[in-house]
């Protein structure tokens, strides 16, 4: 049975309201994820919300339906609320029709299996939740296993990470990590480890992609330090015919991550 909330008072308003922030979303390990597409990926994924909001108006909407029966048999609880709550909770002023608060899925590195995909994508100190929630959406395009976050990397779990990855977030694995953790999990097993970088002369489509292919793209101002690129197996860079110097992060992994997988369409083994 749906709970009716009304009042922007009401503590469990303001405690969902609270996850938009990364210190309560890490001290409740949950997060916020609002719209039909997002949530009903999240379902198609075998992910429900323990908590699923949504407006009067939007309740007989087969994906509501759905989404709503899903969450009460899973013992989650569903609230209807006024459209300006669930404003307040997303903080857009058109918000969609549901939003859903989940449990945070990290994935420990020690517990990331490296043979279940060709492809894994690897993000040093990214600042730009947009690009996070990006190469999220380009690693479930192209198969990916999931991102490892290594240094200090924007929240996956903000709101604004999770919009950009529509979906993506639950159905890539994502895990954080300091680079020598990573270096050393990863030099305990296969793994190319493939960097994007200006200091090289090398074409990405010039060399061969080996599976598992672990794709690394430093932060956006910076790029990867030198040590990280002197621990790659290959630095690879793309052209850039015009005027910019270098791509988009999140636009330079999608250019990688396709060179990869065309590279096994043409070679399948």
């Amino acid at each position: 049975m749906a709970r009716e909330i009304t009042g922007f008072s009401n503590p469990i308003v303001k405690r969902v309201r609270s996850l938009r922030d990364k210190k309560h979303r890490r001290a409740e390990g949950r997060f916020l994820a609002e719209g039909l597409r997002i949530l009903t990926e999240a379902l198609d994924a075998g992910v429900t919300p323990e908590m699923l909001w949504h407006s009067p108006e939007s309740a007989n909407h087969p994906l509501v339906v759905r989404l709503t029966e899903a969450t009460e048999a899973a013992g989650g609880e569903v609230v209807v609320t006024h459209p300006d709550i669930l404003s307040k909770l997303s903080g857009k002023d058109n918000p969609g029709s549901v939003l859903g608060v989940y449990h945070e899925r990290l994935v420990p590195l020690d517990q990331v299996d490296r043979s279940t995909a060709d492809i894994w994508i690897v993000a040093q100190a990214l600042r730009d939740p947009g690009n996070l929630g990006t190469m999220l959406r380009t690693g479930d395009a192209v198969g990916a296993g999931g991102l490892i976050l290594i240094d200090d990397c924007t929240d996956p779990f903000s709101v604004e990470a999770v919009r950009a990855s529509m979906g993506a977030i639950f159905t890539q694995s994502v895990s954080v990590a300091s680079w020598a953790d990573f270096v050393t999990w990863l030099r305990g097993g296969p793994g190319q480890l493939v960097g994007t970088s200006l200091n090289t002369d090398v074409d990405y489509q010039a060399v061969k992609y080996t599976a598992p292919t672990f794709i690394l793209v430093g932060n956006e101002a910076q790029g990867l330090p030198a040590d990280y690129e002197a621990e790659c197996d290959l630095l690879v860079k793309m052209p850039m015919l015009g005027k910019a110097d270098s791509l988009n992060a999140a636009v330079a992994t999608a250019v990688m991550a396709y060179e990869v997988i065309n590279q096994k369409r043409r070679s399948p083994a």
